[in-house]
Formats: C-alpha cells, sequence, structure tokens
C-alpha cells in the first residue's frame, strides 16, 4: 500500500456512499453483539457473538473461517482478494480485533444497550465491539466495489483482555507477510488514534505464613498478610523507577478468619512498560520483591506472569495517510501515546506498521459509564477504508 497516492476517485466515491448509509445497520449491528455477554473466558458468548459477524460477513459473500481455543472460545477470521489486477505479491493488510470484554456473566441483561443522544451504552460497547461492526462494515464495503488493490484480511480474537495468552500465535500467523496492521481498538475520548501503547505483564504470586490462633498463641504465627502488605509496598515503591514505568497491586485475597493469624495470602500485580524498558531487569526486581522473607517464617512464590507486548511507534506516513483521508472527511485526528496495552504490540513487534485505535469514539472502557459516540461510527469507517484503498 502506498502512503502517499490518493485511492482512485470514482471507488472512493462509491464506497463513501455505501458507507453513508449504513448508520442504522452499523447500530442495529452493534445492539445485537453488545447485547451478548463475551467477558474473557466466556466461551458460549464469545461463539455466540463470533456466529453474529460471521453470519453477516457470509451474507455479504465473504468466506469465514473459525479456530477455537477450548476455554476461551472462537476466533473469527475473514479474507477479502485483491481486486482482479493488483500485484499478486502483494502484502495483505489486516484488520484487527477482539471479541472479549472485561465483564462478568449477567452484565448483558444488567444493563443492556441503550442511546442517549449520539451515545450508546452498554458493555464493551466502546472496547471493543463498536470496532468489531466497524471493521466489518468496511470488509463488506470493499467487497462490494470488488476489492482493493491488495488483500485484505480479518481477524478477531477471543482474549485480548487478559493478554491473549492463547491466541498470541494465531494473531502472529495471521499478521505474517501484512504490509500493514490497522487495529478498531477504540478512538481515543479526544478524538484521536493510537501511535504507541505500553505493554503489562500480570503477575500473580501467594505469600505462605504460619496460621497460629490470634488471641491465645499469636507469636507462634507467621502472618503472610502482613507480608503481603510490606510486599505492595516495595513492589509500588518501584513506580517511575524507570520513565513510563508503573505497578500496580490491583487484587489480594488471603486468609481464614479475624481470629486467625494468616497462613496465606495471594495477590495480582499489574505492570506497564515502554518499548524502551529493561523489562528482564525490571521484572528480576519484582521477583526478588515478591520472593524476599519480608517477615521471618513467610516466602513468597510467583504462580504465574504473563506480558503483553509494548507497540512500537507507527511510521509517520501511515499516521498521515490516516489523517489525509480523515481531513477530508471532515474530522482532524492526531496520534496520542496510552497506557493501555492491545494486540497492536504483537504485530509492531513483527516490524509490520501499525496504526491503532481506528474504532468509533469512545470513552470510559471498563466501566459502567463505557459509551460509544455513535455518530463516529460512519465517518471513522470511511476513513479506514478510504485509507486501505490507497494504491500500490
Amino acid at each position: 500500500m502506498s502512503l502517499t497516492a490518493t485511492p482512485p476517485t470514482a471507488l472512493a466515491d462509491q464506497v463513501i456512499a455505501w458507507l453513508g448509509t449504513q448508520q442504522a445497520a452499523m447500530e442495529a449491528l452493534l445492539q445485537e453483539i453488545v447485547n451478548i455477554d463475551s467477558g474473557s473466558r466466556q466461551a458460549a458468548g464469545v461463539d455466540q457473538v463470533a456466529a453474529v459477524i460471521g453470519a453477516h460477513l457470509e451474507r455479504a459473500g465473504l468466506s469465514v473461517q473459525t479456530q477455537v481455543f477450548e476455554g476461551y472460545g472462537r476466533c473469527l477470521q475473514a479474507r477479502l482478494p485483491a481486486a482482479p489486477g493488483g500485484p499478486t505479491d502483494a502484502g495483505h493488510v489486516l484488520l484487527l480485533g477482539h471479541m472479549d470484554t472485561v465483564f462478568p456473566a449477567g452484565t448483558a441483561s444488567a444493563r443492556p444497550y441503550r442511546v442517549e443522544g449520539h451515545k450508546a451504552f452498554g458493555p464493551g460497547v466502546a472496547d471493543m465491539k463498536s470496532g468489531l461492526v466497524l471493521n466489518t462494515f468496511v470488509l463488506e464495503a470493499l467487497a462490494r466495489v470488488g476489492g482493493a488493490s491488495r488483500p485484505v484480511h480479518l481477524f478477531f480474537s477471543c482474549d485480548e483482555e487478559i493478554g491473549s495468552p492463547v491466541t498470541r500465535d494465531a494473531i502472529r500467523q495471521a499478521a505474517q507477510g501484512a504490509q500493514v496492521v490497522l487495529n478498531a481498538e477504540p478512538g481515543r475520548i479526544t478524538g484521536n488514534v493510537v501511535t504507541a501503547r505500553k505493554g503489562s505483564c500480570l503477575t500473580v504470586f501467594e505469600v505462605q505464613g504460619v496460621a497460629a490462633h490470634a488471641g491465645i498463641n499469636p507469636a507462634q504465627g507467621a502472618s503472610a498478610i502482613e507480608a503481603l502488605a510490606h510486599k505492595i509496598l516495595a513492589l509500588h515503591a518501584l513506580n517511575g523507577c524507570e520513565e513510563g514505568v508503573t505497578l500496580n497491586v490491583g487484587h489480594i485475597e488471603g486468609g481464614m478468619a479475624a481470629n486467625v493469624v494468616a497462613p496465606l495470602a495471594k495477590a495480582q500485580l499489574d505492570l506497564r512498560y515502554t518499548a524502551a524498558t529493561d523489562l528482564d531487569a525490571l521484572l528480576k526486581r519484582v521477583r526478588e520483591i515478591i520472593e524476599a522473607e519480608s517477615l521471618p517464617r513467610t516466602q513468597g512464590r510467583i504462580l504465574s506472569q504473563h506480558s503483553t507486548l509494548p507497540m512500537a511507534p507507527t511510521p509517520p506516513a501511515l499516521l498521515a495517510c490516516y489523517q489525509r483521508h480523515a481531513t477530508r472527511l471532515g474530522f482532524q485526528v492526531e496520534g496520542e501515546f496510552t497506557g493501555g496495552a492491545a494486540d497492536s504490540g504483537i504485530t509492531s513487534s513483527m516490524g509490520i506498521p501499525t496504526l491503532c485505535a481506528l474504532g468509533p469514539v469512545g470513552g470510559y472502557a471498563h466501566s459502567e459509564r463505557e459509551f460509544c459516540q455513535i455518530d463516529t461510527l460512519v465517518p471513522r469507517a470511511q476513513a479506514l477504508a478510504l485509507t486501505i484503498l490507497d494504491p500500490a
């Protein structure tokens, strides 16, 4: 894909015109999938979202494939060949997205999709079910005009919100040979797109202590909870040890009862870092804190550790290409850096130019206030389609 040429006017006009008629259809699909619980590891719900989107794409004449990941659900793939006469050795454009959300089962029925003015609300409406809708309609629009000069592939994963533990290799496979990756994570609340992201590392650990009666013989015990408290303070003291590094122990559990010196405590640590961070050295410091004997007769150990890669900066030419088409459609965007990790880190680590947050504008993801600015569905879809249509 050339990042400086302008797409053929007639083809671009057809795509813009068709997408311009699809606002109601986009909202209908969005409502349908938001009202399906599809939290990470809710395999049945993820499969239902995949079935709804897959059926839509098949009605548009596209071939759809799924891949099952036991306990997590299906990934969805679709491929649109290049238009006749296009280069035979062209790398493809990959449209990326994820079908899982962070919300527990029952959330969709407790607070289903609703619209107030130009904002839609509901679990996952911004992150990232509206992006799934956008990618789906962009692929259909391109199919209707006979394809772009390059093949366009779509890949929707099932476990992004927990760091893509089972689909990482499948994402790499889908991205292999891609010329560019365009990820429809939600547009920033500013309207901007994302040109770099932090990576994340989730560390689950436990502290073992010694149980004792808290009233009769407390000195015979060793509190795992007290030891954990010391470790939390030490881990949080690492905040800012390098530029862009943040650590947060966001979940703890432990103990047996108020009158028992706690024999066990567990915690989950979220660590965020940049592409410039020496992650190995930082994780060594984390391990030393966790495994140190914070109190006599207590011992900490790591149970699991999983990292999501940071997204390397988007090449300026790719950002400029999208900006040019956004301007043509009447809106302006800039590139932003964000602390949130995404699957775009996987593809950028492969050296593939990647641009993220191309979905509709949204805000307050992962909360009850999460919203999607639904009047951005069509223009953001049009800008994405025009970016893809830039000829070789």
